[in-house]
């Protein structure tokens, strides 16, 4: 597998060996040594997985501590644009975003830890988002933000004025509003 870095520290592309031949393919979607060789040394506890309609936007979205999630996400039907944001306070990217698409065709992984808002927007109808987690749920833990915060400055790629939205997100604060717990 190759690991890419991204422009924030923490954030890893994750492009799994592929192995094709006439019958379709096969890659490990997981392996524990070669992700601790890669630096991503945690126990996943749980796996999720989603399906959406095309324009759905799930997020911006985590759980502040003790109930943090480090999210090891991919897609494995359909594509989205997934989006970790920095809340870690102290950080030099604090408030900057990161976004890549993930598809059924790419096979990337992307891995988000601990200290970021997660969300990701639905491209194609019945896309299914598969992610493995580092800790349970935790209704009250559940901190996030507004998709189209201009402060965030995000581009979507896409109008956020039209998209289908939990009214639970719809209620998300302003980034401004946001007191970090990380």
């Amino acid at each position: 597998m190759k690991v890419t870095t991204t422009p924030i520290e923490g954030l890893l592309i994750i492009e799994p060996q592929i192995f094709p031949d006439d019958r379709g393919y096969f890659y490990e979607s997981y392996n524990q040594q070669k992700y601790i060789a890669a630096g991503i040394d945690v126990n996943f506890v749980q796996d999720n997985q989603s399906s959406s309609s095309k324009g759905t936007l799930r997020g911006l979205h985590a759980q502040a501590p003790p109930f943090g999630q480090g999210k090891l996400v991919r897609v494995t039907q359909g594509s989205v644009i997934d989006v970790a944001i920095d809340v870690r306070k102290g950080s030099p990217t604090y408030g900057q975003h990161f976004k890549i698409e993930l598809s059924a065709k790419n096979n990337l992984q992307f891995w988000i830890p601990e200290g970021f808002l997660h969300g990701f927007y639905t491209l194609e109808d019945d896309s299914v988002f598969a992610y493995k987690i580092t800790n349970f749920y935790d209704k009250a833990s559940e901190i996030g933000v507004k998709i189209a915060d201009p402060a965030l400055n995000i581009d979507w790629g896409f109008p956020t004025d039209n998209v289908i939205l939990s009214a639970k997100d719809e209620l998300l604060p302003d980034f401004k509003d946001f007191i970090s717990p990380y």
